[in-house]
């Protein structure tokens, strides 16, 4: 499984990277690849200064060997080793009206001393971070997620959109990161569904994401904006390095495992902006959004 899916996200990577180039009509990619003295590694791939992506990363990596202690701690066993893998890509684009988004899909295991499989999963989904609301752009990025769901059951798109509603959640500041998507982890084989089925799933997903949100960037980027408009963005770009800095459990994974510090923090914006207790103006687009990220809604 660990060979199957690895293959899968190489192939996924070579396709997102490839349409979103071609999206951009600018900039190229910039890929690194590195290893880790564990063990493993990955390939980085790194988009900046495009037409219309500012900075955005879509990244591979597996790595594995002797479990960290603070993954020893949290998984309550005394030794053992893994293997883990995923894709992780964030895109944070030059407009304001066009939003940020966020995927990750992974994969999970960890073995005894003989080197037998004692659990596996697989984990992931995709969220949306807009800076103004289209309510069509939201409505398009749930319709399409729970597409993907409904096709391996019917109970996983509201499951999966409500944790991932509780997940991308800002406690220090009472709102949420975005209006939300999909969120799924420990998904393990049971008597329902096999780790096959699991596989099939994560990848439906996975397939599903340029649909998801290469529409809406077509349909956004010719939009003129402002100064204003720009500084706002910049501002809410503010909460989202607040949520991967002190929430983010991909983030928080990659640093306990000792991880490429350049790939883990590639998620991060360039240009951001925190002015102090900044609150928008009543009865605009910009309070709409506040409203919005104070309570999740049924988008779908």
């Amino acid at each position: 499984m660990k060979e199957q899916f690895y293959k899968y996200i190489e192939n996924l990577q070579n396709t997102i990277t490839s349409k979103l180039e071609e999206v951009d009509g600018v900039a190229k990619f910039q890929e690194d690849i590195w290893e880790r003295k564990e063990g493993g590694g990955g390939r980085t791939r790194v988009i900046e200064n495009g037409a219309i992506f500012e900075k955005g990363g879509v990244n591979i990596s597996k790595v594995f060997g002797e479990l960290p202690e603070a993954l020893r701690k949290q998984f309550k066993v005394k030794e053992g080793n893994f293997f883990a893998c995923g894709l992780s890509l964030v895109l944070h684009p030059i407009n304001p009206f066009i939003p940020t988004v966020h995927a990750n899909w992974r994969y999970f295991e960890m073995y005894d001393n003989d080197g037998n499989i004692v659990t596996q999963w697989f984990g992931g989904g995709q969220d949306l971070t807009p800076y103004y609301l289209f309510d069509e752009d939201v409505t398009h990025f749930h319709q399409t997620c729970k597409t993907a769901c409904d096709k391996h059951h019917s109970e996983f798109y509201p499951k999966f959109k409500k944790v991932c509603d509780e997940y991308f959640w800002n406690a220090h500041r009472n709102e949420a990161r975005g209006i939300g998507g999909l969120f799924f982890d420990y998904l393990k084989e049971t008597e329902v569904f096999s780790i096959e089925d699991r596989f099939n799933f994560v990848t439906e997903v996975g397939d599903s994401f340029l649909e998801s949100y290469v529409p809406i960037v077509e349909k956004r980027k010719e939009i003129e904006f402002t100064r204003a408009q720009k500084d706002w963005q910049e501002i809410r770009r503010g909460r989202y390095v607040e949520f991967n800095l002190v929430h983010d459990r991909g983030t928080l994974f990659g640093l306990k495992t000792n991880g490429r510090i350049e790939s883990i923090l590639m998620s991060l914006p360039p240009i951001v902006q925190w002015k102090y207790n900044h609150q928008p103006e009543e009865n605009t687009e910009e309070a709409r959004l506040i409203a919005i990220l104070e309570k999740p809604k049924d988008w779908v």
